[in-house]
């Protein structure tokens, strides 16, 4: 029998021992670890078109590619790194080095897409790990002691907080990759557990503080590509960093607790588990309401259909740009509604906007309440399923 040799952070890190006891998730978390597994399969199975889709992955990645800068202090705006990511971004000399830092996160977040999307094996190498810390780091300023890509060989803290023994650093990755590597999931829990696994890859290294700068970046690197490697759909799987810079005084109040705690890792992935499940019940709403803008169009050409008089073309373009208000509109306002609308009326009086108003009325695309115009959504939602609260056993209620 091998005696386990004494190392220092035994003693000073006794929390990092590599075991995770899934009993301590409680049956409410397993309940919404289900509905994570379900959710994910919905949104992989939903059918965009082309420029939706590509135009919800560009969102949904440059939240998450926010996210994990922001929470380190960048302060660039999601429309901003959405004009990086078409290449329209200009900025001022002292502040780019603000997307040189969003640079760093994509060329890092499209090297682990790529490397997954292409067959590789998707197992947690500490090799990779150090690549991943060199492309955060590449160009930007740091202190003498930093090094991209090589592990620290002295002490750091961070928020009261004091990394590994650095001589342990370089065993405690290797056991953390092995460790994690090992997990073995049935099949039908591959996506509830590869969370967990995400989750808890992201808290060790937040531990063991591997390296002098850049550890958190790191850490979420690392979740992305557990997730991305488990089969999760791409817009999903920047859902965690966008919620924990959504939230970062209880990310880090829960990071916190997870070393001083006993079992305070539990604490944290309770906390990631809720905020995935809401981040991923929003993704779902965004996704539903551009599949009901795309049937709403298709039933509004239907209406329209062989109808080529200049009326026909306005009144079909006036109901298809009121679909983006919901609030209602006054006549007035109808003419401010979109570019192409106002140039529709110019130099046509109101009389004309209320004509055309009164013909969709009438075949039942708009609706009036008091002054005010609205799209009948009712056409396209009609066969939707019915919302209704699902009340959970008496066992998982809180």
């Amino acid at each position: 029998m091998m005696t386990e040799i004494f190392r220092e952070y035994h003693r000073t890190h006794h929390w990092i021992n590599f075991k995770i006891d899934v009993r301590r998730i409680t049956e409410l978390m397993w309940l919404k670890l289900g509905q994570v597994q379900a959710k994910c399969d919905q949104i992989s199975g939903v059918p965009l078109l082309p420029s939706v889709a590509d135009q919800f992955h560009r969102l949904s990645l440059a939240k998450g590619v926010l996210g994990t800068t922001a929470i380190e202090g960048n302060t660039l705006t999601e429309e901003q790194v959405l004009s990086l990511l078409k290449g329209e971004l200009e900025l001022p000399r002292s502040k780019q080095y603000l997307a040189k830092e969003i640079e760093n996160i994509l060329q890092a977040v499209n090297t682990i897409a790529n490397r997954i999307f292409s067959g590789k094996e998707g197992r947690l190498q500490p090799e990779e790990i150090k690549e991943y810390n060199k492309m955060v780091l590449d160009g930007l300023t740091y202190g003498e002691e930093v090094i991209p890509g090589q592990y620290r060989n002295h002490n750091v803290g961070v928020l009261g907080y004091r990394g590994a023994p650095p001589e342990d650093v370089s065993l405690l990755v290797a056991q953390m990759c092995d460790w994690l590597n090992s997990w073995d999931t049935p099949e039908d829990l591959k996506i509830s557990m590869s969370v967990v696994k995400a989750i808890v890859a992201h808290v060790y290294v937040a531990w063991i503080h591997p390296f002098a700068d850049g550890n958190g970046r790191t850490a979420r690197l690392i979740e992305l590509q557990v997730l991305l490697s488990s089969g999760f759909p791409t817009p999903a799987a920047h859902l965690l960093s966008n919620y924990y810079n959504e939230t970062r005084e209880k990310y880090y109040h829960f990071l916190r607790v997870a070393s001083k705690k006993e079992d305070g890792i539990y604490d944290f992935i309770e906390y990631a588990i809720q905020g995935f499940l809401e981040n991923l019940n929003e993704q779902i709403k965004i996704i539903e309401a551009q599949q009901l803008k795309v049937h709403w169009e298709s039933y509004v050409h239907e209406q329209f259909r062989n109808k080529d008089s200049k009326a026909s073309l306005r009144q079909r373009r006036l109901i298809l740009d009121l679909w983006n208000n919901k609030d209602g509109l006054t006549i007035n306002e109808i003419r401010e509604l979109s570019p192409r609308i106002a140039i529709a009326y110019a130099g046509k009086t109101d009389k004309t906007i209320q004509r055309d108003l009164k013909h969709l009325e009438s075949i039942g695309l708009v609706f009036y309440v008091s002054k005010f115009v609205f799209v009948n959504r009712s056409i396209v939602s009609a066969f939707l399923p019915k919302k209704r609260t699902i009340e959970l056993p008496t066992a998982v209620k809180t």
